[in-house]
């Protein structure tokens, strides 16, 4: 497995562990994605994260960043989504 998809499930593994819910967990998901801004999948968590933390204008900005469209499942479903995505 890469490093990059080492972090991107550290990043994801890191908010399942906080619940989904702003915590420390987030804060490590959120700078993981921060220090790869730019990389898609990367900037899609980061829309996640911003999700959970309640913020959609800056969630619309990642999705869009990320060329993805926003889950209109629950938090937890679009959490399995990506995890699914990325492990696949």
């Amino acid at each position: 497995m890469s490093k990059a998809n080492q972090l991107l499930l550290e990043a994801l593994d890191s908010l399942k562990a906080g619940d989904l819910r702003t915590g420390p967990e987030w804060e490590r998901a959120h700078e993981i994605c921060q220090a790869h801004e730019g990389e898609a999948d990367f900037d899609w968590i980061h829309a996640l994260c911003h999700r959970i933390e309640g913020d959609d204008g800056n969630a619309g900005y990642w999705y869009r960043s990320a060329g993805r469209a926003r889950n209109r499942g629950t938090i937890a479903e679009e959490w399995a989504a990506i995890r699914g995505a990325l492990a696949g």
